[in-house]
């Protein structure tokens, strides 16, 4: 049995960017965080997120803990909304970048507010969050979701590639999370032990 001995964490800056682009190198989609607190809405891009559980429905974002955004989560209902290839502006907006023309919002039914012409969104409430080094790890309880479709926002090596052209033809890969039966997904990897697949 081999054992390696754990790397030492980032410990200067030049150690820290060199990490940061080796992050950088797993593609993400990208979200936009937004709230309502007070008479005020607030709003965040965010590539830090994931599902966490189906039962009960849970979803994690991660922000920077001096981020005003961080505050305003754990202290109510906010959404998660999913941004199309045509909102790279938007993405760039609530990172800091204004952008010339309005932010076009919509309302939940419960009056979160929402960015208009997404691929989807989520509202949520705080769960939990716990502490992850210089970020904040907040888990949400999914109350409502909707999808509208479109093509993802994604981000890789701090730019926002183009993905090709989706193949509605292609295979899964006969895994668990494959969509067919699983009489099916047994068949194939019948096929894949006998070498014909």
């Amino acid at each position: 049995m081999t054992t390696t001995q754990s790397a030492a964490p980032p410990r200067t800056p030049d150690d820290t960017r060199r990490l940061r682009a080796c992050l950088g190198n797993f593609l993400t989609g990208v979200t936009v965080v937004t709230c309502r607190r007070g008479p005020e809405v607030h709003g965040i891009t965010v590539n830090s997120f994931t599902s966490v559980s189906m039962d009960p429905p849970l979803v994690l974002v991660g922000l920077d803990r001096r981020s005003r955004a961080a505050g305003h989560l754990a202290s109510g209902p906010y959404a998660i909304n999913f941004l199309t290839e045509q909102q790279r502006e938007l993405a760039l907006h609530f990172a800091g970048r204004p952008m010339s023309g309005p932010v076009r919002w919509t309302t939940d039914t419960d009056g979160t507010p929402l960015l208009a012409d997404t691929l989807g969104h989520l509202v949520c409430r705080p769960w939990r969050h716990y502490d992850g080094g210089d970020h904040l790890l907040l888990i949400g309880a999914v109350t409502g979701f909707e999808v509208h479709g479109g093509r993802p926002l994604a981000f890789f090596r701090g730019a926002f590639p183009e993905l090709a052209a989706q193949d509605m033809g292609a295979p899964w890969s006969g895994s668990l999370d494959d969509p067919v039966t699983p009489q099916q997904i047994t068949a194939f990897h019948q096929l894949t032990r006998e070498g014909h697949a």
